[in-house]
């Protein structure tokens, strides 16, 4: 039974092994001796006979081709906008992302200090007991404990009034941004003459 068959050629024929010469006339073929551009030809018979035909061109009617015309400006004062929107959104939310890894970190930073502070505060507690049973070898347990909590209450009157007087040199108000605002302004004027 012989059965004609045209194919396209959407699969070519696979390439003979590299050790063996293929003249430019040969065709090559499978290890049946079927050639390989009928063999294996799924739904067929393996006698059926398989015609190839080469791929037609046609010519194409050549499609019309337009300049692009320019955008109105409208619609460039339009797609800038757009853009400008568009990255400003995405700055905000960069800005954020940064903030909140950031925060994070500084998070994790007060964390570490609250527990270094914490840790600091009971070896002082600890010295300065150290420091009181240590006086207490010599005189009373009281008097001791007394000489122990007037050095500190003058450390800490030191610091009282260090921390006073540094409070008093703060500034709530941001001048050098206040000096600048008006620098900017004073210039904005001066270019609108």
């Amino acid at each position: 039974m012989t059965s004609t068959f045209t194919r396209q050629p959407t699969t070519s024929a696979p390439a003979p092994p590299a050790d063996l010469p293929v003249a430019p006339g040969d065709v090559p073929t499978s290890p049946d001796g079927v050639p390989a551009d009928q063999a294996g030809v799924p739904g067929l018979p393996p006698d059926a006979t398989v015609q190839t035909t080469s791929p037609r061109i046609t010519p194409s009617t050549p499609a019309t081709v337009t300049e692009p015309r320019p955008a109105s400006t409208g619609r460039l004062v339009s797609d800038v906008a757009t853009d400008v929107s568009t990255l400003f959104r995405q700055e905000i939310a960069l800005a954020k992302a940064e903030l909140r890894e950031e925060a994070t970190k500084a998070g994790k930073g007060a964390g570490m200090f609250a527990g270094a502070g914490g840790a600091g505060y009971f070896a002082l507690l600890f010295v300065l007991l150290a420091v009181m049973f240590g006086l207490g070898e010599v005189m009373a347990l009281g008097w001791a404990a007394l000489i122990v909590g007037v050095v500190l209450a003058a450390v800490a009157a030191v610091l009282a009034l260090r921390g006073r007087s540094t409070v008093r040199n703060v500034h709530p108000a941001p001048t050098q941004t206040v000096e600048t605002l008006r620098e900017d302004v004073q210039w904005a004027q001066s270019r609108r003459h």
